[in-house]
């Protein structure tokens, strides 16, 4: 690095009349560090060359945060490592400061970091961001706790050997279970996709799990998608291993202990990791096993750049450090059966006896059928379903699933049944809340929110609504009424956990239905078929996983548990539903994204953008040979309700420049207009080709950054869902 910050200091002395203080010497021996700065450029994705001040030299370790001049300015970064030379020719810049002594990235997070951001086409420094807390200088400066003895020998070794043996645990109802553990047991790296029985017992199996690593003196670490999961986790582990024996990493508990439990994970203090997705790039020392659970779920997706999938990253971290992976779920996602059609993975199942026994009886029931006498004959909630709740509120709560949120969130013309559509930015129009009757009900935009007061249909002039779909509140509302004796529980997603009475229906969006103590008497998934009408590739995947959910928390058959599933019995989720066969309808599923050439069977680059900085990207990008390009297609961006929409500007004019980046050198003789419409574009290639093509947009995009090209673009590999 250059020294025109020296520069800048020895001029400001002297124009203040006082000798500059002479630059400390270098360090003696390793007197240079690379060091990582926290710029979001792509073209400044690369390590710098610093200079090590003597005083610093024992405090400037690799893995520690420091500041240094950069651009003019001081900027945060890490120290990488030290070395003896730079190839850089002139004279280098000295390390502003060792913000903390702490080395926080270890170097087998480092490694993975690296790895993850050229998998996605990313910046180290975003990777690090999503790695590394931010920092806590109270936190650091607190006293360590005492160390605990190693676990298994808490009471001491008996003839050399470990006091507690591995215990027998619900593994043995799976056909592979016992090979699995004992291989972990043995510090082995197997990769398995776990397809677990229902109930809460699969937190126990993790435990076992988790004590046979860390008899082997392995370390762990588990990604769970939400808090609910993270909490029953906890409260196993703190039973099965004792108390300080795990650690919890998510955004829920605060700045302060969230660093704290960091801190002692990369110490070393701890060796077992539980968290939410971020919690997949722990500083877990001599790591053996690592797992995830419910893979499928969204939340295991970073909304953030480059937008990693927890469970990838835990796939190369597995390979990089020699780990076993376990992929656990009620279910199977696509990718796990890819897992498993190349033998990547061995699958983890259980005899279809074990499965008939521990699920509840799965029954369909279409809608509006009934006999004369059936008070739900021509009602949204089927005849089985009516029944199922009646006599399941006598043994215990019930459960039903709605997939819908909100009130009416669905509305249509009464007249030409039309959907109905905000005029301001074109979104659904639906009905937010429950209102008095002596009170006007108002729709409003699920978009923008805008009060449609004046709402007229834009197809046929008509100003009468009718409810299309129905939310968890209207279905609330009537099924209070329809079981006046039974207690009606609503649960909220960013709220607490409810507490649930005996006699209780629990009305509830998937993926947020409370636990209850001997499960639930009998579910019903209403309006099943409303999630695989979602316009989304993941939809029949998504629907199957989210009932099996459901159908998970309800007593086996032996027990009286029943599960009414309203949907058409004929499409292919809901027959794998009702044998409770995920592998089937995930190879099913894997099949057809082959045919069709959907991931995971290609791989698929989502840029988004505005229309000029897209196209420039794919022009500049080397793509690799048989890339697809599909698009562009505009992006329907919503106006927010407190913003009038923007007026149209004018085009403006980009002036003629000529940009030299590593040989390449690109002339634009001719001025261009900026077309700022948000455009997406679709780059589908051969998976064998995945690392070739984030190079090639990595590359472009450092390009553009370079000649600072005008507009903005999100590069994201492998969406979820692409289109």
């Amino acid at each position: 690095m250059s020294t025109d910050g020296d520069q800048l200091e020895l001029l400001r002395a002297a124009t203040r009349g006082r000798k500059p203080k002479p630059p400390a010497p270098a360090a003696a021996e390793l007197p240079v560090a690379r060091v990582t700065v926290d710029v979001p450029l792509p073209h400044l994705d690369r390590v710098f060359d610093y200079l090590v001040p003597e005083p610093m030299s024992a405090a400037a370790q690799p893995g520690v945060r420091v500041r240094v001049r950069f651009g003019g300015q001081d900027v945060e970064g890490y120290l990488l490592e030290r070395v003896e030379a730079s190839d850089h020719q002139g004279r280098l810049a000295p390390l502003r400061r060792v913000v903390s002594p702490e080395r926080v990235l270890t170097p087998a997070v480092l490694r993975l970091c690296r790895v993850v951001a050229e998998r996605y086409a990313g910046n180290l420094t975003d990777v690090l961001r999503l790695a590394v807390p931010p920092r806590h200088a109270r936190v650091e400066q607190a006293p360590r706790p005492e160390p605990l003895p190693p676990f298994g020998q808490e009471d001491g070794p008996v003839d050399g050997a470990v006091v507690s043996p591995i215990p027998i645990t619900g593994w043995e109802q799976y056909r592979a279970g016992p090979a699995l553990l004992a291989r972990i047991a043995a510090g082995d790296a197997p990769r398995a996709v776990w397809t677990a029985l229902p109930g809460p017992a699969w937190c126990d199996d993790l435990a076992a799990t988790i004590a046979a690593a860390l008899r082997a003196g392995r370390g762990s670490l588990v990604v769970l998608p939400d808090k609910r999961d993270v909490d029953a986790l906890d409260r196993v582990l703190t039973r099965r291993l004792g108390q300080g024996r795990h650690a919890r990493l998510e955004a829920d508990l605060g700045p302060t202990t969230r660093y704290r439990n960091f801190l002692a994970l990369s110490r070393g203090d701890v060796k077992v990791a539980i968290g939410t997705r971020a919690t997949a790039f722990a500083p877990v020392h001599d790591l053996g096993l690592v797992v995830i659970w419910d893979d499928g779920d969204e939340m295991h997706s970073e909304p953030r750049a480059p937008y990693p999938h927890a469970r990838e990253v835990l796939a190369v971290r597995a390979g990089l450090e020699g780990a076993a992976l376990i992929a656990g779920s009620w279910s199977r996602s696509v990718e796990c059966a890819g897992w498993l059609r190349t033998g990547w993975a061995r699958p983890v199942v259980a005899d279809r006896r074990v499965v008939r026994d521990a699920w509840p009886r799965i029954q369909v029931a279409a809608t509006a059928v009934g006999g004369r006498d059936d008070p739900s004959a021509h009602g949204r909630l089927p005849g089985p379903a009516w029944r199922a709740i009646s006599d399941g509120l006598k043994r215990g709560p019930v459960l039903v699933q709605v997939p819908r949120a909100g009130y009416l969130p669905g509305l249509a013309c009464q007249d030409c049944r039309h959907p109905a559509r905000c005029e301001h930015c074109h979104g659904p129009v639906g009905l937010p809340r429950s209102v008095p009757k002596d009170q006007a009900s108002l729709p409003e935009c699920r978009w923008c929110g805008r009060v449609a007061a004046a709402w007229r249909c834009q197809n046929c002039q008509g100003r009468r609504l009718r409810a299309t779909t129905v939310g968890v509140g209207r279905t609330a509302e009537e099924l209070g009424q329809a079981f006046a004796g039974a207690a009606v529980v609503v649960p909220q997603a960013d709220g607490p956990t409810p507490h649930v009475p005996p006699n209780a229906l629990v009305v509830s969006t998937p993926g947020i239905e409370p636990v209850v103590e001997g499960g639930y008497a009998a579910a019903v998934l209403l309006d099943a078929g409303r999630l695989l009408e979602r316009p989304d590739l993941r939809a029949s995947e998504d629907a199957l996983r989210r009932w099996l959910g459901a159908a998970a928390l309800v007593r086996p058959s032996a027990a009286g548990g029943a599960v009414i599933v309203s949907a058409d019995p004929q499409v292919p989720a809901v027959q794998a539903l009702i044998r409770v066969d995920p592998g089937s309808q995930a190879d099913r599923e894997f099949d057809e994204r082959a045919e069709l050439g959907f991931p995971p069977a290609v791989v698929m680059a989502d840029v988004t953008g505005t229309a000029t900085a897209v196209n420039s990207l794919v022009r500049i990008a080397r793509l690799p040979e048989g890339t697809q390009t599909l698009g562009p297609t505009e992006v329907l961006v919503a106006t927010p309700a407190a913003e009038p929409p923007p007026k149209p500007r004018e085009p403006r004019r980009r002036l003629p420049r000529t940009a030299a980046l590593s040989g390449l050198e690109e002339p634009v003789k001719e001025a261009e207009e900026i077309d700022e419409t948000q455009v997406r574009v679709l780059l589908r290639a051969s998976r064998k080709d995945l690392a070739v093509l984030a190079r090639a947009l990595h590359e472009a995009a450092a390009i553009r950054s370079s000649r600072r090209e005008p507009g903005a673009t999100r590069i994201q590999l492998d969406p979820l869902n692409p289109g």
